[in-house]
């Protein structure tokens, strides 16, 4: 475990311990834990509000592996992030059981509509992005769950599409709702936003 220190410094308490070769990964050279490890660590010193909105986050950012959670539940037998880590799992798959996911019903909504083929889970300016048509630079983002009230997500996901407007795409964001209430006009939005981007690229060609 490399060099041994003293077990606490200021403001910060140092926690010793064997991991699984599944619980380590690297970000930017920088040895650390999976995002599921961290999250079942981060169980044992939160309290459940803090670690859902911090386990809805990781969910957001598309760093939720769900199946990885289940297997570091199984290595921590005895845990006592054991109850809290299931219950978000339980929850988790209660809610994917019961409705379609988005981008399932995204695609299914362009087909129908026929709208042009695109690409998807792409990255774009170093991030990943739901829905691309390159040619018009039109991205759509689907909002699956609810996040207004998580403000630094809400706050982000607005800088990054005001980048995105600033490099000359454009940013459309679909909800389950939309899609139920409003399928036609959006259709008619997403046909219109491809229009006008290409009229544009074409005009400054």
């Amino acid at each position: 475990m490399g060099r041994q220190g003293p077990t606490r410094r200021e403001g910060i308490w140092i926690h010793r311990g064997r991991l699984h070769p599944e619980d380590r990964t690297s970000h930017d050279g920088i040895p650390v834990t999976t995002v599921a490890r961290t999250l079942f660590d981060y169980a044992e010193v939160v309290d459940f509000g803090r670690l859902e909105r911090a386990w809805e986050e990781a969910d957001r950012l598309k760093r939720l592996r769900l199946a990885e959670v289940e297997r570091v539940c199984e290595r921590g037998y005895g845990r006592r992030a054991l109850k809290p880590i299931r219950r978000l799992l339980a929850e988790t798959h209660a809610v994917t059981r019961t409705r379609s996911p988005l981008e399932d019903r995204f695609q299914d909504f362009c087909r129908f509509h026929d709208l042009p083929p695109h690409s998807t889970n792409v990255e774009v300016l170093g991030k990943e992005v739901d829905v691309l048509w390159p040619a018009a630079k039109l991205i759509v983002e689907l909002d699956s769950w609810e996040f207004h009230s998580h403000r630094a997500a809400f706050q982000r996901d607005r800088a990054r599409d005001t980048r995105l407007l600033v490099a000359g795409y454009r940013t459309a964001r679909v909800t389950h709702d939309r899609l139920d209430r409003e399928a036609g006009a959006l259709a008619s939005e997403i046909r219109a936003l491809l229009r006008a981007q290409v009229v544009s690229a074409s005009g400054l060609e």
